[in-house]
């Protein structure tokens, strides 16, 4: 039996979508029981638990060949990086507790680095919490995800702009969701072997100007990239319902990116995904 955590978002509900395609048993964690209802139809197991509930968590992951985990991230909090850090003890510690003995664990891409990169600091330091909660870890590290264009899919249908803040042509690595969640479900299956990264990749790199040729090509329509100084950030991000210091350590994120400071620990063993830009932008759109 596979527990899956975050089965309502991108990759946890291709995570649940793979294990049940191959006929695993699967128990998803959600919030309240109504989130639930769609997965149980389809056969999955419901657990009711909070990230911030060590005791109902644990019971959740009672019995569990594998966990998927990924914390997912409050963003309007003030403190970001702590209460992302909190969340990430708790479910450590459910971890340890229910004596599961395998977790595929969502990091990101410069995963492996301390500090100086937004966010991604609090997946570094769920990575190094795991460790010792468990007898195997698959740390799995993705790069930006396709799905991250979504939200300005519509400033492309109304204006012709692919606003970004990514180089026009700088090609990066992109992966699509599903192919994370189909991977993360492989993981599952083939079990644990101590301590691995799995450092993830799509099928080709792409730049925002690829992007937009392929929203243009989609929509009927020329899309161009255009991107935004990095000082529009913070305001950006705020508009959005961002509090100040989550904002500002996306600042730091696209400035570590744009200088290159941002990378592969591995990048001679990526394992790359099948999902083409086209395939995934088409589903967007």
């Amino acid at each position: 039996m596979f527990v899956v955590v975050g089965a309502t978002g991108n990759t946890g509900s291709a995570v649940v979508e793979t294990l049940l395609n191959k006929k695993q048993v699967v128990r998803i964690v959600v919030r309240s029981a109504d989130k639930g209802v769609a997965w149980k139809t389809k056969g999955a197991d419901v657990a009711v638990a909070s990230l911030d509930d060590v005791s109902a968590l644990a019971q959740a992951f009672a019995g569990a060949t594998g966990v998927y985990l990924m914390v997912p991230p409050n963003y309007g909090a003030a403190a970001w990086l702590s209460d992302q850090q909190f969340r990430m003890d708790r479910a450590a510690e459910a971890v340890k507790k229910s004596e599961v003995g395998h977790v595929v664990y969502l990091s990101s891409v410069g995963g492996q680095l301390a500090s100086g990169t937004g966010p991604i600091r609090a997946v570094h330091y769920g990575e190094g919490k795991l460790e010792g909660a468990t007898k195997h870890l698959t740390i799995l590290r993705p790069p930006y995800f396709m799905e991250n264009w979504a939200p300005v899919i519509g400033a492309a249908k109304a204006q012709g702009g692919l606003p970004t803040f990514i180089a026009p042509q700088a090609k990066i690595p992109m992966i699509s969701t599903k192919d994370i969640g189909r991977i993360a479900a492989e993981q599952l299956i083939a079990g644990g072997r101590g301590k691995q990264v799995v450092e993830l990749a799509g099928p080709a790199e792409y730049s925002p100007t690829d992007v937009a040729v392929v929203l243009g090509q989609l929509l009927g329509k020329p899309v161009t990239a255009q991107q935004a100084p990095l000082t529009a950030v913070v305001p950006t991000f705020k508009s959005f319902g961002f509090s100040d210091e989550a904002a500002k350590l996306f600042e730091e994120m696209y400035t570590a990116f744009s200088k290159g400071e941002i990378g592969y620990e591995f990048p001679n063993k990526l394992m790359r995904g099948t999902v083409t830009l086209s395939e995934a932008l088409r589903g967007m759109v």
